[in-house]
């Protein structure tokens, strides 16, 4: 199937950390060419995610101790400014949740695949050595994103899909979505346990409840009061309110008993109570800090309570695989909460780092 191929295309160029100026739309910039191991994707939808406001600001640069936000952090160091704790090359062409169309292949790849729907799995694994994660990119970090009319990918990150869903929700899932199973995958949740999940009305969040209860666990949900209603609608059994600031005591106390698991997008001044909130035994996981990285901990509890702490972030490509079986089959529902237009993706941002949705942002060409 010919498709024609333009020559320029729109594209968000990230030209160096800070504020959203440092964001800039552009027209006249050149599609990518493809290596004979990728693919040529023409983008149909790009969900937001932490991790693109992160890496602009310079979030993970190991010098900045505080919560996420939206303008650039100047401590930041360039030499670890990326969650690989590596240097960012500039201009940079963000996105991560990526849906779209195939529209070319490279002589690797299966000509038949062009024309396909397609999601791409943002965590890129290195092509000759997959199992070392000290070598795994991320699509819009390490390279070129979906922030643009056209993206290069490897052939083994995208994913063919049918579905009945939009391209606008298949770009909810790969970021938020991964990590999330990625977290459940790691403590091995089992039917009948209890888990409390932190920053629930997000991307990550809102995929753990449902995840969690695909596996049948018992779901805590915190979050603001304002969104206990939706939150309570994507599957929690028990909503609690994070602005009394005690929420694993109450948490704790509505269970009956000690949790099984914790998973945590949210860190800052809860965490050493959510260890506590823990059994004997019990696993904390987490994907993201982003009321702050820098936490308190007492090493008694973590050894006198055999508890186990996993971090999430670099997950197997089989992860991605089961991701894609689940929307299939329509085992998970997408979670959107507002669509902008490409060209808005300043405000979009804005409003992503306001944290006052429910479930995902995207953006659509």
């Amino acid at each position: 199937m010919a498709v024609e191929i333009p020559v320029k295309m729109r594209a968000a160029l990230l030209l160096g950390r800070g504020g959203q100026e440092m964001l800039e739309l552009r027209k006249d910039v050149s599609v990518p060419t493809i290596q004979k191991d990728e693919v040529l994707v023409k983008v149909a939808a790009c969900g937001l995610n932490n991790t693109d406001i992160n890496t602009r600001v310079g979030w993970y640069s190991r010098s900045v101790t505080s919560a996420t936000e939206n303008s650039g952090f100047e401590e930041a160091q360039v030499e670890d400014a990326t969650w690989g704790r590596s240097g960012l090359q500039f201009p940079r062409i963000q996105g991560a949740d990526i849906s779209g169309q195939i529209v070319m292949v490279g002589d690797e790849g299966d000509q038949s695949l062009i024309g396909k729907r397609i999601i791409a799995n943002p965590c890129v694994r290195d092509k000759n050595e997959p199992s070392n994660r000290e070598l795994a990119g991320y699509i819009g970090s390490e390279l070129d994103g979906g922030f643009a009319e056209y993206c290069a990918l490897p052939i083994r990150n995208v994913h063919v899909i049918e579905t009945h869903l939009t391209d606008t929700e298949l770009a909810s899932f790969p970021c938020s979505w991964a990590a999330a199973e990625h977290m459940l995958q790691r403590v091995q949740l089992e039917a009948g346990q209890s888990i409390a999940i932190t920053g629930a009305s997000g991307g990550v969040g809102t995929a753990l409840i449902q995840l969690a209860k695909r596996r049948k666990a018992i779901v805590y949900a915190v979050a603001s009061s304002k969104k206990f209603d939706r939150v309570k609608s994507v599957g929690a059994d028990v909503v609690v309110g994070r602005e009394t600031g005690n929420a694993p005591t109450e948490v704790e106390a509505l269970h009956g008993k000690k949790l099984d698991v914790v998973a945590d997008v949210v860190g800052g001044e809860n965490f050493s109570e959510w260890l506590e909130a823990l059994c004997r035994g019990g696993k904390y996981v987490t994907a993201g800090a982003i009321a702050g990285p820098v936490v308190d901990l007492d090493l008694r509890t973590l050894y006198l309570k055999d508890l186990e702490l996993y971090g999430a972030t670099v997950f197997e490509s089989k992860l991605f695989e089961d991701l894609v079986g689940y929307i299939e089959r329509g085992e998970v529902e997408p979670q959107v909460d507002k669509v902008f237009d490409f060209e808005e993706i300043h405000e979009a941002q804005r409003v992503f780092n306001l944290k006052d949705h429910v479930g995902s942002i995207v953006l659509t060409f």
